[in-house]
Parts: C-alpha cells; sequence; structure tokens
C-alpha cells in the first residue's frame, strides 16, 4: 500500500464507505495476531468493574466490550438501520412502536459451552435496570416496561412509551446478553473479567489495578451475523500517542487508532512512501463544554451566555486541530437527520459587547473567575492546548479570569459525576447514528454528566414525540426545538465536531470498516494479506 491517505465518504445511514487500498473484509483469517494501539486506559482503582455491561458507558470500553458482548443487534457496515446479530429476526409487532420482539438464533452458545436463552436475554436487560449505575448507561433502556419471554428462543419488550430508536439501542454493549453463572443479578463484575458469546473470548493482562493489553482470541463457539477474518487481535493500551505512534512506526503494532495527535496525522496524510497509511473515516465525533448549572459561578444564566457568545469556534479549531474539525453549533452534528446550528442563529459570531451587554444586564461583576477542567488522557495530547486557546479566549475579553485544570480520566470522571466541577470538557462519540443519542444521554431526567439541569418540556413532551417518529424525518421539528431551548438555556455549549483516522500497516486489511461512524471498533473485520 503506498503510504497516502484513504479517504472513505458516507452518508450516515445511507451510504457504506467505497473500499480501496487498505483492502476490504473478504480477507482470509489466520497468520499471527493483529496487534491494535489505542491510548485508552482502563484501571479499577476508580472504576471497580470497567467492562460490565451495567456500568461501562465510555466509548474505550465499549470497544473492548464489542468484540465479545454479543448484542440482539448490530449495525451493518457502513452505518444505517441495526440488523439482527444474535437475533434471527426482530422487529416492531404494533403500529406504536411500543412492543418489539426478537427471535434469537438456534443454537446459540455463551464462549463456555452454556446455552443462550431467551430468558438470559430478560436477564441481561432487568440486571442493567435494577443495579442502575451511576454512570447513567442505563438510562439507554428508560423506554422499556416489562420483558416478556416465550420458548427459549423468544423474547418481548414491551415499552412504556414509543421509541423508534429502539432497535438501535439493542445493538450497543448496555444490552450485552450476559450468563447468570457470571454475572450476579444485583452486583457489578468487578475487575477485567468479560465472557460472552460473541466473536472473540477475551484475557485482560494486567499490571497493578490497570490492563495494558487485551488478547482477543477467536470464539470456536460464536454463532451470529459477522464473519471474523483473523484468529487473534491484541489491543494495547500506550501512555500517549507519541509512544503508539513510535511502536507502528518499529512493527510493534499493526494499527494505530484513538487517539493520535493532529501533528501525526498531518504528518501521514502527506506522505507518499513508506508502510504505513491513514485511512479517514466519516465520523460523529463531537466535543463540548458543560456546567453544573448549580454551581455559583455559573448558576446564573447570564455567565453562560457570556461564554457562549465569546467562544470563537473557528480560531479554536483552525489553531489546535486544523482540517481534522469543524466548528459545531450544535449538539447533533451536522451529517445527522435533525441537525440544527442553534447556537450560531442565537449568539451569531462572537461579540464581546454583546457578552458585557449579558452580564451587566444580569448585575455581574467581571472580571468573572472561573475554573475550566478538562481530561488530560482520555481525549487525545491535544486536549490541552485547547483548552488553553479557550482560556485565552475568555480572558482576551476582559470578561472573565479563567484558569484550566487538567485531571486524568479515571479521576476525572468520578468528580464530574460528584459534581465537582462548575465547568467542564467532554467528548462524545454516540451510541447509535441518531440524533436522540446527542439528546438524550445530557438531556433527559437520567443524564450521564449527572446534571442538575432539567427541562420539563425537553423531557416530558419533546424527547418522547421525537422517539415516536419510526422517520426520522418527521422527528426534526422536536429536534430542532431541543436544540433550540439549549442554546437558550446554555446547560452545554457545543464547540467542533471531529473527523476519525486509523493508521496501519500495509499487510493488514479490512481497515476500511474497522471504525463505523460512531467510533466502534470492528476488530472482526481485520485480517493478513497484500493490500491493492
Amino acid at each position: 500500500m503506498n503510504r497516502k491517505t484513504l479517504v472513505l465518504p458516507a452518508v450516515v445511514g445511507l451510504l457504506a464507505p467505497v473500499l480501496a487500498a487498505c483492502g476490504g473484509s473478504d480477507s482470509g483469517s489466520g497468520g499471527d495476531a493483529i496487534v491494535v494501539g489505542t491510548t485508552d486506559r482502563f484501571s479499577v482503582s476508580d472504576m471497580p468493574a470497567p467492562f460490565d455491561p451495567a456500568y461501562a458507558y465510555d466509548v474505550g470500553a465499549w470497544n473492548i466490550m464489542r468484540q465479545t458482548s454479543q448484542t440482539l443487534m448490530v449495525l451493518p457496515r457502513g452505518d444505517g438501520e441495526p440488523v439482527p446479530e444474535a437475533a434471527e429476526q426482530c422487529g416492531f409487532t404494533d403500529t406504536g412502536n411500543e412492543r418489539y420482539a426478537c427471535t434469537l438464533r438456534d443454537g446459540l452458545e455463551f464462549a463456555n459451552g452454556d446455552p443462550v436463552t431467551a430468558e438470559d436475554v430478560k436477564y441481561s436487560i432487568e440486571r442493567v435496570r435494577k443495579i442502575d449505575a451511576d454512570t447513567e448507561v442505563a438510562s439507554l433502556l428508560s423506554t422499556v416496561d416489562t420483558v416478556e419471554t416465550k420458548g427459549d428462543r423468544e423474547v418481548i419488550f414491551h415499552l412504556n412509551t414509543a421509541d423508534a430508536t429502539f432497535p438501535f439501542k439493542l445493538s450497543t454493549p448496555v444490552a450485552g446478553i450476559v450468563n447468570p453463572a457470571d454475572y450476579e443479578k444485583g452486583k457489578l463484575r468487578d475487575g477485567f473479567e468479560l465472557t460472552g458469546s460473541g466473536p472473540y473470548t477475551m484475557k485482560a493482562e494486567v499490571k497493578g489495578d490497570e490492563m495494558t493489553k487485551a488478547v482477543f482470541t477467536k470464539n470456536p463457539k460464536y454463532k451470529g451475523s459477522l464473519k471474523v477474518n483473523n484468529d487473534k487481535v491484541e489491543i494495547v493500551s500506550f501512555a500517549d500517542a507519541d509512544a503508539m505512534g513510535q511502536a507502528i512506526d518499529k512493527g510493534d503494532i499493526d494499527v494505530m487508532t484513538r487517539a493520535m495527535t493532529p501533528e501525526q496525522v498531518q504528518k501521514l496524510s502527506k506522505a507518499t512512501d513508506g508502510d504505513v497509511g491513514l485511512v479517514e473515516v466519516a465520523g460523529l465525533e463531537i466535543r463540548y463544554l458543560a456546567f453544573n448549572t448549580d454551581a455559583p459561578t455559573v448558576k446564573d444564566k447570564a455567565v453562560r451566555e457570556a461564554v457562549a457568545q465569546l467562544i470563537n469556534r473557528s480560531e479554536l479549531v483552525s489553531a489546535v486541530y486544523g482540517s481534522q474539525a469543524e466548528p459545531l453549533y450544535s449538539m447533533v452534528p451536522a451529517g445527522i437527520t435533525g441537525h440544527s446550528n442553534s447556537f450560531f442563529n442565537k449568539y451569531g459570531d462572537p461579540s464581546v459587547s454583546k457578552a458585557k451587554a449579558a452580564l451587566e444586564d444580569a448585575d455581574i461583576s467581571t472580571p468573572v473567575k472561573l475554573t475550566l477542567n478538562y481530561t488530560t488522557d482520555h481525549y487525545g495530547a491535544a486536549t490541552k492546548e485547547e483548552f488553553e486557546q479557550l482560556q485565552k479566549q475568555l480572558n482576551d475579553s476582559g470578561l472573565f479570569q479563567v484558569d484550566i485544570k487538567g485531571t486524568p480520566w479515571n479521576k476525572f470522571r468520578k468528580a464530574e459525576l460528584n459534581r465537582e466541577y462548575d465547568a467542564f470538557g467532554m467528548g462524545w462519540f454516540p451510541d447509535f447514528p441518531d440524533a436522540d443519542s446527542f439528546i438524550a444521554p445530557f438531556l433527559d431526567k437520567s443524564n450521564t454528566l449527572n446534571s442538575p439541569y432539567a427541562n420539563s418540556e425537553i423531557i416530558n413532551d419533546l424527547i418522547p414525540a421525537s422517539r415516536g417518529e419510526a422517520d426520522r424525518l418527521s422527528a426534526v421539528d422536536s429536534l430542532t426545538e431541543i436544540q433550540d431551548i439549549t442554546a437558550k438555556d446554555v446547560p452545554l455549549i457545543p464547540l467542533w465536531q471531529g473527523k476519525q483516522y486509523v493508521a496501519t500497516r500495509d499487510d493488514v486489511t479490512g481497515t476500511a470498516y474497522v471504525l463505523n461512524s460512531s467510533s466502534s471498533l470492528q476488530l472482526w473485520e481485520l485480517g493478513r494479506g497484500v493490500s491493492g
């Protein structure tokens, strides 16, 4: 493979990526383990059950779990509507999108040989809801009322309200089917153990309280819709992107995933020779600022409005990420049905005079002292520079006196959930490619940020109305109104939408599909061979 960038254009839900330089999914299995590098770190010091479906709710953990935990549904290649995976067939059985029935494939087994039954599916869903972890991952199943089984293979979900997005939710790791023998009903599974009926079994290599490597071995018991193109894959955690880059240059790893630095991406995209190439995949990653709206420093909406009025997204993106990101004016990114530029519509271009007027009208003395918190090791090395830019923009206005503080993810996430931060930066990779996955996790009654912000119209009327529309174009009015209210109340400020990249050595095939638009790793797509 020439050392060049392979760009994979996609329209979410409509077009699959076009296969080119890095090979397709028909590559043969076998050979040595394919080694994938990541800067995601997994520790049990502050997150005791990082891979339990009832607890885990971040893209790094889900990328480990998807390889081993089988779900009823799965997103197809190139995205689109979910298709059956552990299920043989699934579908709504009523006109109101409130009764969803699935029939399991015949002969499903967990990796240890135990049969997978409808009762196991019911147990798995009810267990997540019973544990109701503080990560709020259970909120994805909030529309489930009861789960019914008929025989060993039929499971019926009775929903408490219409939810056209429910098939997508059944494709996420929160709906992973677990063996009751391994996962207690009311208790999280501590440590790095992870078992299921998916395409791989997983063994963790651990140093101290941290997992350094996940070794995935092809599961001979697996029955599902996925074609597994290799016998073994390893995911290795690196301390930073530079160390990961050195490893792929030396041949210690075969594939480099999140999170590469902007400099690494730029270098690989410009190179014309060598044995490492770059794949650019359509992405739905977003970054945003969030506020604890009960905190004294930002409780007055005028402070949050002033921040929104001052941030220059174009300048921020240009200075830090270049062509690898785009300014974002809504929590729903471009490319998703229902996207609206609500923050631009309300605030327009950055304006010190408008921000000053908002603070003066609220009788708020300036400069406003504020600390912006960010995580040092979860969203990539450029995060610090991003927050330095935000700090400069706000301080240069003369209206704010901003400090920034970086914290490792395992401590950052715990502090954020405990509402220890007044203002903080977060990233989001959607649970599934639908506007609901950029709205409900932050604005519904159980939100993943543990935010005190609650808007009754959004919660009681607009989210249910949007979920009631199987034709997502019919949900646009409700979705737009939600985004407009968010811009008005400012519990969150969207910053940018990013592309995603994979770097790969030239004897690895299948990289065109190893990531989908939700940044979900699909290791079964990788193989060894000679690329075209």
